[in-house]
């Protein structure tokens, strides 16, 4: 059963200001030529960037603040998870993001590419890991 809010909230809330948006896009050969450090510092960027330009939004009325929480409170997790991995011995990679970021003032555009980053490189990097303990 979902939340009574849910039915109304569909996310097409305009924001009060611009929030940058990280790549998304993953090219598989130039992904599988990173070492863990580098696609871990990846997302972690991407994740910084897209948690920053949320908590930067002034809170809509209604669904749209629940929504940002919400999304605010996953980001938080994920990058709480991936910034205590541990991870073979190799350089230390400061975080850097793949390309330059976008803008955007809608929440539907904001769910969206979390769900790309989420569905595309992290899931990427947990298969990549998967591999690499069952490979032992």
């Amino acid at each position: 059963m979902s939340p009574p809010f849910q039915s109304n909230c569909n996310g097409s809330t305009t924001l009060s200001t611009q929030v940058q948006l990280p790549c998304t896009e993953l090219r598989v050969t130039s992904w599988e030529n990173k070492s863990e450090q580098e696609k871990r510092g990846e997302i972690v960027a991407s994740l910084r960037l897209l948690v920053e330009g949320v908590k930067s939004v002034s809170r809509p009325a209604g669904c749209g603040a629940l929504l940002l929480q919400r999304l605010q409170n996953n980001i938080n997790n994920y990058l709480l998870i991936l910034t205590r991995l541990q991870l073979s011995q190799g350089p230390v990679v400061t975080p850097s993001l793949s390309c330059v970021p976008r803008s955007t003032q809608s929440l539907t555009t904001v769910l969206m590419t979390y769900n790309q980053l989420i569905s595309a490189k992290l899931e990427w990097f947990m298969v990549d890991l998967e591999h690499r303990c069952t490979s032992q």
